[in-house]
């Protein structure tokens, strides 16, 4: 399988074991995907399609990318940028974010639209999601969901996360109808219900399920914290009950990880459900750790 993962990495100041202490790292939600898909499938060719500064921290975060075993060879350079960073804050396991991204060189990552058709070009599956789409000027924006389209329409599989964030647009009706634009150019979407509910209202998982499959998606996985997950492939929907936690310390990258086990499992004989089941079980060890990128146990869930 070769994967490309789009969007912005980040660095993460996500708290440490010290009260008041920060420790950093690099993050963002595409490429949290990469780098757990990275340990789910080491047979697997994973890159990451974004653009970063030339200073220090870019090649720092470069070099990060390279040494987790993804390919960096369609991370572009933009000179006087950098990258962004933002701060997590925990609330009995809840997280908080505080962002500094007006300088992130990750904003004009689909500004080449030439350098973006390369990126695509060879991927068997290409992953995008809702921050993606909401950090790009309006014409960048075009431009990637025109790329995907084409890509699609060749044959590549497109997989998509709304990943809602109210904070990273104009207002609620350009996020949501770039949302369903994002939907409609994908195979595959993994919409969070809590963030559906509250921004498309929908009542269910269910009516997620059915929004996104009118829009054009054949398989439609909705993250439903610690109820069931709700999908619907080949036009049977579905659930896979969530086991139970004795705690949870941080939920961030909670359905990054999630994902990753879904695309790891991809084109493989695991019935669906099974490889929902795997991702469930990732997630509930990587919301027991602080951070975004926390060592996992992938015996436990690849298929």
């Amino acid at each position: 399988m070769r994967f490309l993962a789009i969007g912005e990495c980040m660095a993460e100041l996500a708290p440490a074991e010290t009260p008041g202490a920060f420790r950093l790292g690099f993050a963002g939600d595409t490429f949290n995907t990469a780098w757990y898909l990275a340990r789910l499938r080491p047979d697997a060719f994973v890159a990451f399609c974004s653009a970063v500064g030339t200073d220090p921290i870019s090649d720092k975060m470069t070099a990060f990318m390279a040494a987790a075993g993804i390919d960096t060879t369609h991370l572009r350079q933009v000179p006087d940028r950098t990258v962004g960073l933002y701060l997590i804050s925990l609330d009995n396991g809840e997280r908080s974010f505080s962002y500094w991204r007006g300088q992130s060189a990750a904003r004009g990552l689909a500004d080449d639209p030439a350098a973006l058709d390369a990126a695509l070009a060879g991927a068997d599956l290409i992953y995008v999601s809702g921050i993606t789409l909401a950090i790009l000027s309006a014409p960048a924006r075009r431009t990637l969901l025109d790329a995907l389209a084409r890509a699609r329409g060749a044959g590549q599989i497109i997989a998509f996360d709304p990943n809602l964030r109210p904070r990273l647009w104009a207002d609620r009706d350009e996020m949501t109808r770039t949302i369903m634009q994002g939907a409609a150019a994908s195979d595959i979407v993994l919409p969070s219900f809590e963030d559906e509910a509250v921004h498309f209202g929908d009542a269910d998982p269910i009516a997620t399920t059915a929004r996104y499959a009118a829009a054009g998606a054949k398989t439609v996985i909705v993250k439903n914290g610690a109820s069931d997950v709700t999908y619907l492939d080949s036009g049977i929907i579905d659930t896979v009950t969530v086991a139970p936690l004795a705690q949870i310390i941080d939920t961030t990258a909670a359905g990054d990880s999630f994902n990753a086990v879904i695309f790891a499992g991809l084109g493989g004989e695991t019935p669906l459900a099974d490889t929902i089941a795997r991702a469930c079980r990732l997630a509930g060890q990587v919301v027991q750790a602080k951070g975004a990128l926390v060592p996992v146990n992938p015996a436990d869930c690849t298929p």
